[in-house]
C-alpha cells in the first residue's frame, strides 16, 4: 500500500527522475576519470576502473544529498555508509540481472547491460530514499 500511495505523489517522480540524471551523470565522470587515468596517466585498467567507481560515487552521493533528497541535515557519515551499502546491493542485483540475461535470455552484453540498469535503477532510489537519505527522527 505504502509504495502504491508513494507512486501518487508527484514529488516522488521529481526525484526519481533527478536521480536518474546524478545517475547519468557519475556515469560520465566515471568513464572521463576512468578514460583519462588509463589514456592519460598509464594507469592499469582495473586500478582505472575502481577508482573512477569510487570518485563516481562520491558525485552520486554529493548530488544525491544535497539535491535529490535533500538530506543536508543527516549525519554525513552515516548517509555516506548506507549510500556505500545500496550502492553495492544494487551492483549485485544489477550483476544477476547482467548475467540471466545474457546467459540465459540471449541478450549481447551493451542490451543486457541497459536492461539490468533499468532493473536495479528502482533498487537502488528506493533504497536511498527509504533508507540512505530517509528523513531523520
Amino acid at each position: 500500500m505504502r509504495l502504491l500511495r508513494g507512486l501518487r505523489r508527484p514529488d516522488n517522480w521529481i526525484q526519481l527522475i533527478r536521480f536518474a540524471i546524478v545517475g547519468g551523470s557519475g556515469f560520465a565522470v566515471n568513464l572521463l576519470v576512468y578514460a583519462l587515468s588509463v589514456h592519460t596517466l598509464g594507469i592499469e585498467y582495473h586500478v582505472a576502473a575502481a577508482a573512477a567507481w569510487i570518485i563516481a560515487g562520491i558525485n552520486n552521493f554529493v548530488w544525491n544529498r544535497h539535491w535529490t533528497f535533500k538530506a543536508r541535515e543527516g549525519q554525513v557519515h552515516a548517509q555516506a555508509m548506507r549510500f556505500l551499502i545500496v550502492s553495492l546491493a544494487a551492483l549485485a542485483f544489477n550483476e544477476v540481472v547482467l548475467t540471466l540475461l545474457i546467459e540465459t535470455g540471449g541478450f549481447n552484453e551493451v542490451a543486457g547491460q541497459v536492461l539490468a540498469l533499468a532493473a536495479s535503477t528502482p533498487v537502488n532510489f528506493l533504497g536511498n530514499k527509504l533508507w540512505s537519505f530517509r528523513a531523520e527522527a
